[in-house]
């Protein structure tokens, strides 16, 4: 078996998300391994705003309407950037190397290009995220990652309590 040097986490600031990332940087302590988290604002929710700004404004605004889609994938990122640095705090050992990756795009086909790219050894996940569908074993991300993932996947499952 390979050494687990590389834990890539992915951590989309659901409710889930504290379990799943405590639960990664335990494991990356005890292997003395790099943790890599990864967060993807989803192509989806720009395309909403541009289709609401398409709707509202004519053909001459075009750029303002990209300029306000480029700003809040920087306002989103920058909010992450927090949240994720609050949840390393709260749940991160301080010697810990870890490495914040984001993505825009469609969520499972991201984290497939953020594994191919870092190439990790293994990836954690939780096992539904921000869609949180009632009565549903995986959520949807979660489902095609395990179908093609091309790294051992781990799914964390929140704690009865």
């Amino acid at each position: 078996m390979k050494a687990i040097t590389k834990i890539m986490v992915a951590c989309d600031l659901s409710k889930y998300s504290k379990e799943t990332l405590e639960y990664a940087a335990h494991l990356a302590e005890k292997l003395q391994a790099e943790l890599i988290i990864v967060n993807v604002i989803n192509q989806r929710d720009i395309d909403i705003i541009l289709k609401v700004a398409e709707g509202q404004f004519d053909r001459s605004i075009e750029t303002y309407v990209e300029k306000s889609a480029e700003e809040y994938v920087k306002r989103v990122k920058e909010e992450r950037t927090r949240e994720i640095e609050k949840l390393i705090k709260a749940t991160s050992p301080e010697n810990l190397s870890v490495k914040k990756i984001f993505k825009t795009g469609v969520p499972f086909q991201e984290l497939i290009r953020a594994v191919e790219e870092e190439e990790p050894n293994i990836m954690v996940m939780g096992r539904k995220g921000r869609s949180d569908l009632a009565g549903v074993l995986f959520g949807p991300v979660a489902e095609k990652m395990f179908r093609c993932c091309p790294v051992p996947l781990l799914s964390v499952r929140p704690e009865n309590k």
